[in-house]
């Protein structure tokens, strides 16, 4: 094989990219302190410069370097003279420590990739994270069985405007750039222009929140990424505009209840009977304080709370069990929106003349996610370089040949981008004499590769970049304690260790789902993995009841409202899910059971675990209040548009029992227009529910 530079054209990033590599392969090939002379002489990328230019481009190149976790040492000389530094680069430093990962372990991380390729926002840093941390691992004969889980909920980016507006964001967060964009304030309905500093990304409830400061308030604020309008643009050309403040904790806004959000105004008191105590408690019982009550079982539930509509439509959904008991103020807005729900369900409720559309336009329609592949966040090209280093040079020393496309697979590039990384890789520092490889590509599409004597320094795995560390572990919080191997929060404790912090305090957090399921969970993936019977002990919200089932269980299943199992029962010689949060009691029966073929736990994935909205046999039509209508447009189809301001929806329901609990979640800014024995189903809630509260 013959080197050669290969014929591409040299953008100013790809030269920073070779003088970044060509410096880390010098100083790893010296392994000795070097000067800033012998670094200019040596380094491709630096030798052609003066000396101004070559401080200026070395220093960007240093602090750039130490940006992704690359840090260099520098060694000062006592009078202090600049020119006479010594700089090196510490193999630790470089390189990424050995984890000692068990095949479950390493299996449960590799299905992890699998269920989240193509549609998690950060799929391609965690493809190339996943590559660093199993280096030298064979693969395991057996992983986790895929159909063991499903799902609806896969921190998606949403779309192709979206896609662009988060990796703006998760860039800016990480080069430490203010921004600016037009932000749409659902409270006030209005669009206005707003200057943040970006501390933190935030993934609940399928959305995608960034935590930052906001200059117009001086303060800490939540901005959700699909309110915002246009295009997110660098505040500066400055390389850095801020620093985020040490005391800054992100881990306190994925712990906060939906009534929560926001300045604090209170706390409430919500009493809850002996028939949810069990329920609350352990679900809510960490957003506040649980305090036993007079009545044998019931309890009381002190919570600060931040939004008292968000806290009153809460209880509501808890049914006549649950009431706000404190303090008065509160209770006094509870007794009002139960009053209100009465009011808009007894008799024919009077409506406000349909909204006039301009000629040529359309009825207003819900908008839901595109839902299509597509990936938001691309890794570093360094990263990816490295990576690509790595796979070139062990195939190389095992004199394989790779083919383009397998590479191309391996670290998700097109055909043209690998063959411009294969071009970078192969002049890194090779005017300075330590290069590391030389790959050709063959008019068959082989890559034949000849490692160099220092592609030692590369053919260990660098260090995880921080975009890798963060997709590693949002990918491991988002899936959590829901695999049959429960190998997943092992490794997550090994990688930490491994980095020494914890990737989710650096940018990026996924929040629980709101339930406090992990025991439950534990528990039906091991009959899941074991092929065994399960029986639960499960309130039936709907029926307002408990009932004893023995099932088959064969999945996990998350959606918009929390995880499920997904199981069939031989009761109702059906598939039936169960949510995990509403299961008093599991207990895995010695007997097993053969799985059934026909029952495919992930087939309605797509359907109702992302949309929220069930396989149904009637449509409600619910009218909006013009307050509510904003939020409504979010999450609802939309069927007419009143000239008030309020809306008309359409909801499809399986069970009116379900639809009466939707409607009193809206805490007096929603009433079913039809069909009409759920209007009187509502009305008769309501009241049971006044009446509850004054007992």
């Amino acid at each position: 094989m013959r080197r050669g530079y290969g014929s591409f054209l040299m953008a100013k990033d790809t030269e920073k990219l070779i003088r970044q590599l060509s410096l880390i392969s010098y100083l790893m090939a010296e392994r000795r302190p070097v000067t800033a002379l012998e670094i200019r002489r040596d380094v491709e990328g630096y030798s052609g410069m003066n000396e101004d230019a070559f401080a200026r481009r070395f220093y960007a190149d240093r602090a750039e370097l130490e940006s992704l976790g690359i840090t260099l040492t520098v060694d000062k000389p006592a009078d202090g003279a600049a020119e006479q530094e010594n700089y090196s680069l510490r193999p630790e430093n470089f390189h990424l420590p050995a984890i000692a990962f068990t095949d479950e372990e390493l299996a449960s991380l590799q299905f992890a990739l699998s269920l989240l390729d193509g549609e998690f926002a950060y799929a391609e840093p965690l493809r190339l994270a996943l590559q660093q941390i199993s280096w030298g691992r064979p693969s395991p004969l057996e992983s986790p069985d895929q159909r063991s889980l499903a799902l609806g909920i896969t921190a998606s980016a949403g779309g192709h405007e979206l896609s662009q507006r988060l990796a703006k964001v998760e860039t800016a967060i990480f080069r430490q750039k203010t921004i600016t964009f037009d932000y749409f304030t659902i409270e006030r309905d209005a669009v206005g222009a707003r200057k943040v500093d970006p501390y933190h990304l935030l993934f609940r409830g399928g959305q995608f929140y960034l935590l930052g400061r906001s200059h117009e308030r001086d303060a800490i604020r939540v901005f959700r990424l699909s309110r915002m309008r246009g295009k997110v643009a660098y505040a500066t050309k400055a390389e850095h505009d801020f620093r985020r403040p040490a005391d800054f904790d992100p881990r306190g806004y994925a712990a906060r209840a939906d009534w929560q959000f926001g300045d604090e105004v209170g706390t409430a008191e919500v009493a809850v009977s002996e028939r949810l105590a069990w329920q609350v408690e352990r679900h809510f019982g960490r957003f506040g304080e649980v305090q036993p009550s007079t009545q044998d079982g019931a309890i009381t539930l002190a919570t600060p709370y931040a939004s008292a509509r968000q806290l009153i439509s809460w209880v509501l959904g808890l049914g006549e069990h649950a009431h706000v008991s404190g303090p008065p103020e509160l209770i006094a807005e509870a007794e009002e929106r139960i009053a209100l729900i009465e009011r808009l369900h007894d008799g024919e409720l009077e409506l406000a003349p349909p909204a006039r559309r301009k000629a040529g336009t359309a009825p207003v329609a819900h908008v839901e996610d595109e839902r299509r592949p597509e990936t938001a966040i691309r890794p570093e090209r360094f990263a990816r370089l490295v990576t690509l280093a790595t796979i070139l040079i062990a195939a190389g020393r095992e004199e394989r040949r790779l083919t383009v496309a397998e590479v191309c697979e391996a670290i998700q590039v097109s055909d043209a981008e690998l063959r411009e990384d294969v071009n970078v890789l192969n002049v890194v520092n090779f005017g300075g004499g330590s290069y590391v490889l030389y790959a050709e590509i063959h008019d068959d599409d082989t890559i034949e590769v000849d490692p160099e004597p220092y592609a030692d320094n590369f053919d260990r795995p660098a260090r995880l970049l921080p975009v890798e560390a963060k997709a590693l572990i949002a990918a491991i919080d988002l899936i959590g304690d829901h695999l049959p191997a429960g190998a997943l929060s092992g490794a997550r404790a090994k990688i930490v260790a491994a980095l020494g912090v914890d990737p989710m305090e650096q940018g990026l957090q996924v929040a629980d789902s709101g339930a406090d399921d992990s025991e439950i969970a534990r528990v039906a993936s091991k009959a899941i993995a074991s092929h065994r019977l399960l029986k639960l002990d499960y309130y039936k919200a709907n029926e307002d009841e408990f009932s004893e089932r023995t099932v088959e269980p064969y999945a996990l299943v998350n959606g918009r409202e929390g995880w499920y199992v997904a199981s069939f029962d031989p009761e109702k010689d059906d598939v039936r899910h169960f949510r995990l949060d509403r299961i008093r009691h599991a207990e895995v029966l010695r007997k097993g059971f053969q799985r059934r073929p026909e029952v495919d736990p992930a087939a309605d994935v797509e359907g109702w675990p992302r949309t929220g909205e069930v396989p149904a046999s009637q449509t409600a039509r619910v009218w909006i209040s013009p307050e509510r209508a904003r939020w409504a447009r979010e999450e609802r189809p939309v069927a007419e548009e009143l000239r008030d301001g309020s809306l008309i929806v359409e909801l499809s329901f399986a069970g009116t029992d379900w639809l009466v609990r939707e409607v009193l979640k809206e805490a007096g800014d929603a009433a079913v227009l039809e069909p009409e024995d759920a209007r009187e189903a509502v009305l008769a809630a309501a009241r049971r529910l006044r009446a509850a509260a004054r007992a």
